[in-house]
């Protein structure tokens, strides 16, 4: 049994910077730099090409997140980096039908069509129309939706005979598909004022509420499919529309599903199922699954639920950052008599990567391989970036601390009770500062400065009016012990927490895990 060296639960940034870096260092030399999609570290290690999911996916996942990057964290992120993904995204816009399109082969021609991809490429020209002005993406998206809305209908669903017999179309449920597509559409519309957006986003998500994501929260396996994936992101996507929209039945959708069906695909420290499916490796997960969980929470939070805010603080000290590859010592390089990309410095390159762990380590116990699909890197990556933003925020009311991170902005600092032995917060403009303190804290135990009595309190929050400028205010408060029991299919998972983070779990006799073992 080992135990990972390096395993961060508490440097949100420093992760989005390790993530950037492996989304840099996956294009493929024998393809025209076109980034690799499949990827394995055990038993043999390389990167591979999908015929399915490469082009048409990874792309779209990394300009996202890397662009978000940049923006909410201020990593650099070399241009050439961009220059790179951008070309393989234009690769899979210029087949027929403005479509996300995937080469059945090096070299081969753009052939395979998956509904599923739509959501990737959406995401691809809306961070390069956003964030890099380009005028191609924007129209490239604006012409795709032409084509969606062309070729596909709520009843009937796609038009297979106008698609043409050189397409090869995969088909999907419409969770798994099209639906996806919401929240990337969402963004095109917010940020880019991209002509039809709206239009798309508001009639995918009548579908989705229509027949999928219904009053009672219920989780459907056979309709909604076994890609866990689509229903997280979907429900992310679901979110992202009715915050735009201002849409509060919407939302009470979303808190439904949340609050019910998700809990037959995830646990309490947020790791997720990949597939729903009966299927062995029942502790195999999938970390951008996780990503969406959060940043659904994020925005039910935000909307007034702090307990939301709570359960994505836990949610990424327990499981989204310590999951990073971080110790790579037992990546072992492969044979490489032919000099292929794919097996060339694998170790290094799938440094800061995100995969298929389990809740205790990288290699659940039935698991006949461990990979880290360059996808899921982009999705938790941009995952942790919208977390990044909403450690603390700043508007007309006042200062919100709602992650208990270590943050500074030119507005507030904090130093985190996880790092620093106590919670501070340094206030640098005039406002209000509000910050959440988790349920676990008895609001008497709470001491401010030495002040233990007549704070003021609100919906989780406790609130100091006036807080002098510049000045370290101490928030004292005990990291509560407590044990939760994670009920997976064949096994129950003990868990030692302090706070909202491990301090120990069952691992099984696992090998290559993040945290000390229960006894």
């Amino acid at each position: 049994m080992t135990m990972l060296a390096d395993v961060n639960t508490a440097d949100i940034r420093e992760a989005i910077r390790l993530g950037c870096r492996t989304m840099c260092s996956v294009f493929n030399a024998d393809d025209d730099d076109v980034p690799f999609f499949g990827s394995q570290v055990w038993p043999e290690a390389r990167l591979s090409f999908s015929s399915t999911h490469n082009e048409s996916h990874v792309p779209g996942r990394h300009l996202n997140a890397l662009l978000s990057a940049e923006d909410a964290a201020g990593v650099y992120i070399d241009e050439g980096c961009i220059d790179r993904h951008a070309r393989a995204a234009f690769l899979s816009y210029s087949g027929e039908h403005s479509l996300p399109l995937n080469r059945d082969r090096i070299g081969g021609r753009l052939k395979h069509f998956s509904p599923h991809d739509v959501r990737e490429g959406f995401h691809a020209l809306y961070a390069l129309a956003r964030f890099r002005g380009s005028e191609q993406a924007l129209a490239t998206a604006e012409a795709s939706i032409e084509a969606i809305q062309r070729l596909w209908d709520r009843e009937q669903g796609w038009d297979r005979a106008a698609l043409g017999d050189e397409i090869d179309f995969h088909s999907t449920t419409f969770v798994a598909g099209l639906a996806r597509a919401i929240g990337p559409l969402v963004k095109l519309h917010r940020y880019t004022g991209c002509k039809g957006a709206l239009d798309l986003a508001l009639e995918l998500a009548r579908k989705a509420t229509d027949e999928f994501f219904l009053p009672g929260g219920g989780y459907d396996r056979e309709s909604f499919g076994t890609h866990t994936h689509s229903t997280t992101c979907v429900l992310s996507s679901l979110a992202q529309l009715a915050d735009l929209n201002r849409d509060a039945p919407l939302m009470e959708r979303v808190r439904a599903f949340y609050d019910n069906g998700l809990n037959e695909i995830r646990d309490e420290i947020g790791w997720v199922i990949e597939s729903s499916a009966d299927r062995v490796d029942p502790d195999r997960g999938e970390v951008n699954n996780t990503g969406d969980i959060v940043e659904t929470a994020l925005i039910l939070g935000k909307w007034g639920y702090p307990e939301y805010f709570e359960d994505a603080e836990r949610i990424l000290r327990c499981h989204l950052l310590p999951s990073q590859l971080r110790d790579t010592s037992f990546i072992r390089e492969p044979d490489n008599p032919q000099d292929e990309d794919g097996k060339r410095d694998v170790a290094a390159r799938h440094l800061g990567a995100f995969g298929f762990p389990a809740p205790y380590g990288h290699k659940p116990l039935d698991a006949t391989r461990i990979s880290f699909n360059m996808d899921i890197v982009g999705g938790a990556v941009a995952s942790l970036c919208e977390a990044l933003r909403q450690t603390v925020v700043s508007d007309r009311a006042g200062h919100w601390v709602h992650l208990l991170f270590d943050r500074e902005t030119d507005a507030v600092a904090v130093e985190s009770p996880y790092t620093n032995g106590s919670l501070r917060v340094r206030v640098k403009r005039p406002g209000p500062l509000y910050v959440r303190i988790p349920t676990w804290v008895t609001p008497d135990s709470v001491r401010v400065d030495g002040v233990g009595s007549g704070l003021q309190w609100s919906n989780g929050y406790l609130v100091l009016s006036r807080p002098q400028l510049n000045r370290w205010v101490a928030i004292e408060f005990n990291l509560a012990e407590s044990k939760i029991v994670l009920k997976h299919r064949t096994r129950e998972i003990g868990v030692q927490l302090r706070g909202d983070s491990v301090a120990a779990m069952s691992n099984f006799g696992a090998d290559l895990t993040f945290f000390p073992p229960l006894n």
